[in-house]
């Protein structure tokens, strides 16, 4: 597979992770560790799907070490369980701002890895993009504020560890992608604990709400996670980063499209600010 190949696969993680905002409203009121027990749970079931058409069997979960397990469920249930912990202790706008530097911190970290290498564009281009996505999530919030220092502080863990997870994952390239499937059940077992030890059963509401969860968990929670696992290992991983950042775009035009938000002209000076950074990467990339 050329990088090119991957680094586009990789993308479409990406593009799913656009529909994540809108399906996550259509799931309420089921509450989040729930929801997300049921969506690994059905992103599990993908992954099954993804290994009986691979053909190679289940020989190289003996192969895997300890660490690469403890990265997989710990970086797929740790981003989730900090993430909606950051939600509850502090407002969502300024949380999830937080909680995206991971795009950012993927781009600065890659270069860390072996035979990768860093250009001031790269840095450019997601320092650009992030302020587009801060226009996005920042809304119309009343800014920082000291009482929510330990929800800010469980975001910023938040962006630690995805982007810890997708730059080491380049680490693990010789394990087949095939062993998300199990890092998925094992995050969904773990969201079950941490459900029944704090939250109350919330079944989804009507037909729509049961859609909006096997949704999710066939493409948000599901694939996108095999996709961006193929992206990691064998794509261009600085411009990966630096895409990402489309993410909070694109989630913000679906929900404009369903009528669930409104269009301004931030959401297109945020676009120019994205787009720009990305093409700003790629050129790099290019180079």
């Amino acid at each position: 597979m050329t990088q090119s190949r991957a680094t586009m696969i990789g993308f479409l993680a990406v593009l799913l992770w656009a529909l994540l905002a809108f399906l996550t409203v259509k799931t309420a009121p089921v509450p989040p560790f729930q929801l997300n027990a049921m969506a690994f749970l059905v992103g599990g079931g993908v992954g099954l799907i993804w290994l009986w058409r691979a053909r190679g069997g289940l020989g190289f979960l003996r192969r895997a070490s300890l660490s690469v397990w403890l990265l997989g469920i710990g970086g797929l249930f740790g981003y989730h369980f900090l993430y909606f912990s950051a939600l509850r202790l502090a407002p969502a706008a300024e949380a999830g701002l937080i909680a995206y530097l991971w795009p950012l911190l993927i781009v600065l970290f890659s270069g860390l890895l072996p035979g990768e290498r860093l250009f001031p564009q790269h840095i450019l281009g997601a320092i650009l993009s992030l302020a587009g996505a801060g226009l996005i999530l920042m809304g119309n919030g009343d800014g920082f504020q000291g009482q929510y220092l330990l929800g800010y502080g469980m975001a910023g863990l938040c962006a630690l560890t995805w982007s810890g997870y997708s730059v080491l994952s380049r680490r693990n390239g010789a394990v087949p992608t095939g062993i998300v499937t199990f890092f998925c059940l094992g995050s969904a077992g773990l969201s079950m604990l941490a459900h029944l030890t704090f939250e109350v059963t919330t079944w989804p509401d009507g037909a729509g709400g049961w859609g909006a969860v096997l949704l999710l968990g066939l493409g948000p929670v599901g694939l996108a996670f095999f996709l961006w696992d193929v992206g990691m290992k064998k794509g261009n991983i600085q411009l990966l980063g630096v895409a990402s950042y489309a993410a909070p775009l694109l989630s913000t035009v679906v929900l404009i499209v369903a009528g669930i938000a409104e269009p301004t002209r931030m959401l297109i000076l945020a676009a120019l600010l994205i787009v720009g950074g990305a093409l700003i990467a790629a050129r790099a990339g290019r180079a």
